[in-house]
């Protein structure tokens, strides 16, 4: 049989969306792998079709590696490089590790990995039994460990992981590290949004803090199953509050800070809390924003809806704002620094049901109505510390950064509850990256000695456009992980994130996951398998993703398509919030037998996947549906484009058409040479079809504060219906949209 085809510079600089190639591997021995840099990898991958597993159609997509590790057909072909022995170019078609970091990692091997998997999907109650069983649990839950109705044809739709069990998360993640003997080890190191401002919490401290807050918060009235909204920036406040509640058993609903008073009172309206938690104010960059301010004007508007809060409890953030400035409500409002360092430092747990709910976080809809997405204990309690562990290798010994605010089910994944429950220290930053310049967040790195970093492709991609010696003027030799999150990342601002930032010696874990999910779904685990710039890989141990196509059957081999999940995983979240029907409407009734992602997935010939945006946001030109990722990567490899958004407008021939908003690199002018450029940029990568028929120059684009691009703005300005622009007060800088109004027609 003849050996697949690969196109070697296809596969390394950009995603393999178009070609397809049903041909297979034929049977080979692999002693080593020679690559283009005179390295030898992987010398003890004895592999051969008759002794490897058998693939069953829970296993079909990741055992392909096994007959051929390199993906590449003619091993003579590959061009690959190592972790730490060469830069990651466009010729490159994978990156190894090393072999002294897949000796160290958690998952060293294809083997390994596969050998995990295998279980995971085939007796998931068993492995995940196992990993629970080394959490505390008050009681053990009932047998089997997870029932589950994926198919709404067959009754409501149900997910239920270690029921009738007791156990608390807050328990997990503070008194078990402590009784272990972390009680010393730093749980908290804060940077304050101004360089020289900063603090730190030893387990020990964090759990009296915690303590004091959840004794204060009972006192008030609040109990098992209330609702507790925290509306607080980066302080270590925030994710104190967090594990307050879940200590006593009460529901916190976290509204990222940074959203409009209209945006909070919807959510207060929505799930009618005891206490909304807050501060006076937050510096973000040189600019002072009065939270307290935005509380006040969502209470009023709750009002509005009959429903008022008895309790807010506001921490006096000196840094940013005194007292004496505040606006104040007598008999509601209430200081944190008064009352709450009064209150004992020992709690009694409240142990819940490991179905009970531990917070509501809501999401954006389509309808325009925020989402309430809820997750209970003990499933969500396992996967998100299982997920930390593996998607970071994670080590007792590592200082663990992922940026992300816990606003966002990033920070609570991944901020506060995944590493907690790993006993792990964590960096808390209050202010933004590129303050007072854009090597703030290197400068972090060095101070904590960083070792895994863990970030969004916007804020890359952002700092791509800065001069790379605010990266170099640091050591950064602390890093040993990178990771992304939020977005699919491009293989340019892949390779500049893995040869610049990391130095060429550490992986990136590119994961794939959604506020639904809980926690990482697909990812590469680092030390296990070769990665390809630009693809998330292979999936999580007891997660089965599939592609089906608009009839919702599942496609084999290379494909693409819409990215469904078939079985249930322990994080998944069990429903919307006081709207069940919505919540199977949306995810479960669109493919049945399924959850919906919402997201498009290419799989290439290896069984890699990458991840080509939301469905909602492909766009169909004369018949072809063209991702808006796959696009915008095309326009980002420009050389002198340092960020694209694509979105679809009408088209009264294609129906659908192609516009482009680019931001340039600084100091490259417009033109309209420029712009040809760019359009025959894609043309070339990706075919005439996918031509972007406007290209809009773009300062800047409009981004919330974490970073994530408000494409429904750019929708709007791009259909030229500007009156229904809509809420910018979210925005970073809302000043951002009438610069893209004003250039419409340049």
């Amino acid at each position: 049989m003849q050996a697949p085809v690969l196109n070697s510079k296809f596969v390394g600089s950009r995603v393999p969306f178009l070609f397809l190639n049903n041909k297979k591997s034929p049977d080979r021995r692999i002693t080593s792998i020679s690559t283009s840099c005179g390295c030898s990898i992987w010398n003890n991958y004895h592999y051969k079709r008759s002794a490897r597993m058998a693939t069953d159609n829970k296993l079909r997509h990741v055992t392909s590696m096994l007959e051929v590790p390199s993906g590449a057909g003619k091993i003579s072909a590959l061009h690959a490089v190592i972790l730490g022995e060469a830069l990651a170019s466009e010729e490159n078609d994978l990156v190894f590790p090393s072999d002294d970091f897949a000796r160290q990692a958690h998952v060293s091997s294809p083997q390994q990995y596969l050998e995990m998997y295998k279980r995971s999907v085939e007796d998931p109650a068993g492995f995940w039994s196992d990993i629970a069983s080394q959490f505390y649990w008050k009681k053990k839950w009932d047998q089997p460990a997870c029932s589950e109705n994926f198919d709404f044809r067959k009754g409501n739709i149900s997910i239920q992981w270690f029921k009738g069990g007791l156990t608390n998360i807050c328990y997990n993640c503070l008194d078990r590290n402590i009784e272990s003997g972390n009680a010393d080890k730093i749980a908290i190191y804060w940077e304050g949004n101004d360089p020289g401002f900063e603090d730190s919490l030893t387990y020990s401290q964090l759990l009296d803090r915690v303590c004091q807050l959840s004794n204060y918060l009972e006192d008030v009235g609040v109990k098992k199953g209330d609702a507790v909204v925290i509306y607080l920036p980066m302080l270590m406040e925030l994710p104190i509050a967090m594990l307050a509640c879940a200590r006593i058993g009460a529901v916190h609903s976290v509204v990222f800070a940074g959203f409009s008073s209209e945006s909070l009172a919807q959510r207060i309206v929505d799930c009618k809390p005891k206490v909304v938690i807050t501060c006076n104010a937050v510096k973000r960059g040189a600019k002072a924003i009065h939270l307290k301010d935005i509380v006040d004007a969502a209470f009023a508007e709750s009002a509005k809806n009959g429903i008022s809060v008895d309790v807010c409890l506001t921490y006096e953030n000196q840094n940013a704002m005194k007292r004496e400035g505040t606006k104040w409500q007598e008999g509601r409002d209430v200081w944190w620094q008064d009352f709450v360092p009064k209150y004992p430092t020992t709690c009694e747990v409240e142990w819940v049901d490991a179905e009970d709910p531990l917070f509501l976080l809501y999401t954006s809809g389509s309808t325009g109505k925020p989402k309430g997405v809820l997750h209970t204990t003990g499933g969500y309690m396992v996967y998100s510390a299982t997920t930390f562990k593996y998607a970071f290798d994670y080590k007792p010994s590592d200082i663990y950064w992922c940026t992300a605010d816990c606003g966002w089910i990033t920070g609570h994944s991944y901020v506060t509850y995944g590493p907690m429950l790993n006993g792990a220290s964590v960096v808390v930053f209050e202010g933004t990256p590129t303050y007072p310049d854009a090597g703030r967040c290197w400068d972090i790195v060095d101070k904590f000695k960083v070792t895994i970093f863990y970030t969004a492709p916007t804020l890359v991609r952002s700092l791509m456009r800065e001069s790379d010696e605010h990266v170099t003027r640091s050591s950064r030799k602390s890093l040993r992980v990178l990771g992304s999150v939020g977005e699919p990342i491009n293989p340019s601002a892949w390779r500049w994130f893995f040869n610049v930032v990391g130095g060429s010696r550490c992986p990136i874990s590119d994961t794939w996951w959604q506020t639904e999910t809980g926690g990482v779904m697909i990812t590469p685990l680092p030390g296990a398998w070769p990665q390809k710039p630009g693809s998330a890989t292979f999936p999580f141990f007891g997660v089965q993703p599939v592609i089906v196509d608009e009839k919702g059957v599942e496609i084999e081999g290379e494909c693409s398509g819409y990215l469904c999940v078939k079985s249930s995983w322990p994080g998944a979240f069990r429903t919307l919030y006081g709207d069940h029907e919505r919540y199977e409407t949306t995810y479960f009734k669109p493919f049945a037998g399924y959850y919906f992602t919402g997201d498009g997935c290419s799989r290439d010939k290896d069984g890699y996947h990458w991840l080509t945006g939301r469905v909602d946001d492909v766009i169909n030109v004369s018949g072809h549906r063209i991702g808006t990722a796959e696009v915008e990567s095309a326009l980002v490899s420009h050389p002198k484009c340092a960020e694209a958004a694509v979105v679809g407008v009408e088209h009264e021939v294609k129906g659908q058409g192609i516009y482009a908003f680019v931001t340039l690199v600084d100091g490259e002018p417009y033109s309209e040479e420029l712009r040809k450029s760019l359009v025959l940029t894609v043309r070339k990568q990706i075919g005439a079809f996918a031509a972007p028929d406007k290209i809009h120059w773009a300062p800047g684009l409009p981004k919330t504060r974490s970073g994530k691009i408000m494409r429904r703005i750019l929708r709007k300005i791009a259909s030229k219906q500007l009156d229904e622009v809509g809420d910018t007060s979210t925005l970073a800088e809302p000043h951002v949209v009438e610069q893209l109004i004003e250039l419409a027609d340049c």
